[in-house]
């Protein structure tokens, strides 16, 4: 473990043994009377109201592919990802778990209020090989007309999924066109939130984000230099991305309506190598743009049971220059766009208090790539199809087995782009322990 991962972890160990109110604190008992306030000596920090809420979430899976390790690691989705899966960002799993058993990551959170004024709240990721910081932000709590501030490193309310945690999705992974615009960890970024909900007979909210843009999927932030010194562009002038969106719910007898609307804007600087020497690379330089609209129907039958159905369209288009380097090291502009879309649909049906099950759909629908005004000819209308049968012993543990036939990887091979069809069975294991605040509907 890194020398930086031993220092949080030692944080997180100091703040899990804060002494509870009521115990003995330098020498002097605390206790607290009916208002709250404290009796005898002591820091009134010391109160177990100011102690967080703690909790620990595992998550382990085991895994049957039909395409082999090694040769998973060569296929892809044509065109969608900028960078390869190799230098994945940062996020709950990784590129491509392996067949087996696979520990995909332990999660500690803590949340507590602050003041009259203030929440905080902070995730903590724990992977076999790392340890970092998933989300540490505050949020406001009674600044007026339904204003709500927010600053720290937080998942984006970009669509409907985004700002989910991954214990909270339906599926064991995330839809085709989340992984291809934003990875697996989805949109996770640096910056400063402000939600407005505006007061009328139904929810209506209207947001607006100002972010760093390093999500190395769609944007990033990366200063490069090619070889030959014919390419020289500079890192961004951060903040580089901003997101809006409104969102909206409302009732029409036992079915609860959520709709919403969303775009991204940001500068894209990704390098691939064109910076080393002897390598053939290539980098680009532009401008991103993600519109995303989702919908969700959820009928309630009872407080128990409920049938959902559940979809997101995005839409991404990026324009600007397309820089490459063969081994000589001689570097070339040209004109580079892309236009691509994709969406998922899933219906999912909660049959009673402890079981439940759901299909998902996914496509990555439109790929059109141009360099130098010249079309790629890329594969597109590239599927997945999943199911999914879930067990909920109690609301703290969960065993969940999915299938999924995907139709969207290939591999390049003599020139041309071959389908390789890839068929998963995936038996998912997830636990909590601790106090965890309800998720958001």
């Amino acid at each position: 473990m890194k020398f930086k991962s031993i220092i949080y972890l030692g944080i997180i160990l100091a703040l899990t043994t804060v002494p509870a109110f009521g115990t003995e604190n330098d020498g002097a008992i605390v206790n607290v009377g009916d208002n709250g306030a404290e009796t005898a000596g002591g820091s009134p920090f010391s109160q177990s109201k100011f102690v967080p809420d703690i909790s620990l979430i595992l998550d382990v899976t085991y895994l049957y592919r039909t395409i082999k390790n090694e040769s998973y690691k060569n296929t892809s989705s044509p065109a969608y990802t900028l960078v390869p899966s190799e230098e994945y960002i940062h996020g709950h799993t990784e590129p491509f778990s392996r067949r087996g058993f696979n520990f995909n990551y332990a999660e500690i959170t803590f949340a507590s209020v602050v003041d009259p004024f203030f929440d905080l709240f902070a995730a903590f990721e724990v992977t076999e090989d790392d340890f970092g910081i998933e989300e540490g932000y505050f949020s406001t709590r009674k600044l007026p007309l339904g204003l709500q501030l927010k600053g720290g490193k937080f998942l984006s309310s970009f669509g409907r999924l985004n700002e989910q945690h991954t214990h909270y999705w339906d599926f064991h992974d995330i839809p085709l066109i989340y992984d291809a615009f934003f990875g697996e960890g989805g949109l996770n970024e640096i910056g400063a939130r402000a939600t407005l909900v505006v007061p009328l007979d139904f929810y209506f909210m209207i947001g607006a984000e100002v972010l760093q843009g390093k999500n190395a999927r769609s944007f990033g932030s990366e200063s490069y230099r090619s070889v030959d010194g014919s390419v020289n562009i500079g890192s961004g002038n951060w903040p580089d991305l901003y997101v809006a969106y409104i969102k909206s719910s409302f009732d029409i007898g036992d079915l609860v309506v959520l709709a919403g609307a969303s775009g991204a804007f940001g500068e894209t600087r990704i390098n691939h190598g064109i910076n080393k020497l002897g390598v053939s690379g290539y980098a680009v330089n532009g401008k991103t743009m993600i519109l995303g609209g989702d919908i969700t129907l959820k009928y309630q039958f009872d407080s128990i049971r409920y049938l959902s159905l559940q979809g997101e369209y995005l839409f991404r288009n990026i324009d600007g220059d397309y820089f490459k380097n063969d081994i000589s090291n001689i570097a070339s502009r040209s004109d580079f766009e892309k236009k691509q879309s994709g969406l998922y649909a899933q219906l999912v049906a909660k049959m009673d208090k402890q079981w439940g099950c759901g299909i998902r759909y996914d496509l990555l629908q439109i790929n059109r790539v141009k360099i130098g005004r010249i079309d790629n000819n890329v594969p597109d209308n590239l599927p997945r199809y999943s199911a999914m049968l879930e067990y909920n012993p109690t609301e703290f543990s969960r065993f969940r087995l999915q299938y999924n036939c995907d139709l969207s990887r290939y591999k390049l091979e003599e020139g041309r782009y071959m389908r390789k069809i890839n068929h998963e069975i995936i038996f998912q294991v997830n636990l909590a322990i601790g106090a965890h605040g309800a998720h958001s509907f």
